[in-house]
């Protein structure tokens, strides 16, 4: 794919001070060009200005917030938007701000999957003369979208962690840039099912759970069963509110769950899943079951 992207990326609150070059063409496994803006594309300014300068003043960025910091989980065939956000401040106050996410290990030159904001400019409240806080939304669609491939998760290696551009626009026109503000997860989803039997039941004769674990496979737009995966199987009795861990157990082929427990008293039976670094966690909802 081609992109293009900054020389340099910024560190602490130092301005931006680089140019824009081509960048080389990146492995896609398959996607679209993208093509992502300079920051200087991004805020209408020109490269030459000395708004570009070393001795640029200084901004401070904090308070970046991507989904409420909670990762960003995407399940099928629905696209998910999700809000970010920053706190951005410098000496002539803040107009505009940028935040995108983006997959690879260099932005020159390996770039192969990218989430840019759905706003033009970023929605930007001002707290002080000098200080804002500036939001934007994006898009994540599962699945590949031939025409531009923009915002699309088209592969599930996609899923893990991603890096996170930070950009602001001075009233005066300068202007600050990082490309590895930090890292955010984007994770596939996953669902969870549970069925206890036989109902009704007799105290102290045996009950046995089942259901299923599956993700999204965002390639497929479907969900898939995922095995060797650990899941708690989970109690709630009738007339409270908190469930109780029962037992740990794996998902096995195509994902199939299948415990046994001794009956005791009516409740609810749930699985619960905590996820791993690139799949969500999900829990099911809990099935009634009645003991005579």
């Amino acid at each position: 794919m081609r992109i293009r992207a900054t020389v340099a990326a910024v560190t602490g609150a130092l301005a931006l001070s680089a140019l824009v070059i081509p960048a080389a063409q990146a492995d896609a496994q398959g996607a679209a060009s993208l093509d992502r803006p300079s920051a200087a594309e991004r805020f209408g300014t020109s490269s030459a200005k000395s708004t570009f300068s070393t001795a640029a003043a200084a901004f401070t960025i904090s308070n970046l917030q991507v989904n409420a910091n909670k990762s960003v989980v995407v399940g099928t065939p629905a696209a998910k938007t999700f809000t970010v956000s920053v706190t951005a401040s410098h000496a002539s106050g803040i107009v505009d701000a940028y935040i995108d996410l983006w997959h690879g290990t260099d932005v020159e030159s390996d770039v192969d999957g990218w989430l840019p904001p759905n706003e033009e400019a970023a929605n930007c409240t001002a707290i002080s003369a000098t200080k804002s806080n500036c939001k934007l939304t994006l898009t994540a669609t599962p699945g590949l979208n031939t025409d531009t491939g923009i915002g699309d998760l088209y592969a599930n290696v996609l899923a893990g962690n991603w890096h996170v551009t930070v950009g602001a626009l001075s009233t005066d026109g300068e202007i600050y840039w990082n490309d590895f503000y930090k890292t955010h997860k984007v994770q596939r989803a996953s669902k969870l099912t549970v069925n206890a039997a036989p109902e009704p039941v007799k105290k102290g004769k045996t009950i046995t759970v089942t259901g299923k674990l599956t993700r999204a496979d965002w390639e497929t737009n479907k969900y898939a069963g995922l095995s060797g995966q650990s899941v708690v199987l989970q109690f709630r009795k009738a007339g409270t509110t908190t469930y109780k861990n029962v037992k740990t157990i794996k998902s096995t082929s195509g994902g199939a769950l299948k415990t046994t427990v001794k009956a005791s008293v009516d409740g609810f039976y749930r699985y619960t899943y905590a996820g791993v670094s690139t799949v969500g966690a999900s829990t099911a909802t809990g099935d009634y079951i009645d003991v005579k």
